[in-house]
């Protein structure tokens, strides 16, 4: 089933402006993805209290994605924050297998792929694990960046070899490239700038929900 899914978006590292964007969203999502980077994966850093969102994740299925060093040990601290999809960065793990292993035992388990990152990464793991691959359509790090068209071959390289197999995107997604990477092979889109330059959140939402049923 394709899904938008809202993030609020975390460089902000101001709480009361986090949760303001969420209770814009809450309304409507179903889904809500969580940014974490730690300024060793890109040279950037977000709000990283996981305790905080727990008022948000009883109602709302919250999936994080860990662009940070050795994401396991993550792991535990969001699922105590009532977090359950965990989608870590493949270039950071020591051990993917690892990291598919303890995330199942937690909640849904997704691996993640920067732009400039080959496939060939995936080779060692056994994809019908996941219940995701995202496939970044920017170089991991900052919002607001331009989406980048060539990233969608590995959408389409990853659909024609697993059909089965749930590929979300994220980055730079709007109302044009959503329906690019739906046309790709992608089901699951992360948006954030979109959504809230918008005039009416909750009317974007729907639009980009409209072009990719």
């Amino acid at each position: 089933m394709n899904e938008v899914i809202p993030s609020p978006g975390t460089e902000n590292k101001n709480w009361e402006d986090i949760e303001d964007r969420l209770n814009r969203i809450k309304p409507f999502a179903k889904s809500i993805h969580i940014d974490v980077l730690d300024g060793k994966f890109a040279p950037n850093t977000t709000f990283s209290d996981a305790s905080k969102f727990s008022g948000f994740t009883k109602e709302t299925l919250f999936e994080v994605h860990l662009m940070v060093d050795n994401p396991v040990q993550y792991l535990k601290t969001w699922a105590d924050a009532g977090f359950r999809r965990f989608i870590g960065q493949i270039e950071k793990m020591p051990d993917p297998i690892e990291f598919v292993a303890q995330g199942q035992l937690l909640g849904e388990v997704g691996i993640a792929v920067d732009g400039p990152t080959g496939l060939e990464v995936l080779n060692n793991l056994n994809l019908n694990d996941l219940d995701c691959l995202l496939i970044m359509t920017i170089n991991a790090g900052f919002s607001g960046q331009e989406f980048q068209p060539e990233m969608l071959d590995k959408v389409r390289t990853m659909k024609e070899k697993y059909p089965y197999l749930t590929i979300e995107v994220d980055g730079g997604i709007n109302e044009n490239t959503i329906v690019d990477s739906k046309k790709a092979g992608a089901s699951r889109f992360v948006t954030t700038s979109t959504l809230y330059k918008a005039d009416d959140i909750s009317e974007e939402f729907k639009k980009l929900t409209s072009l990719i049923k």
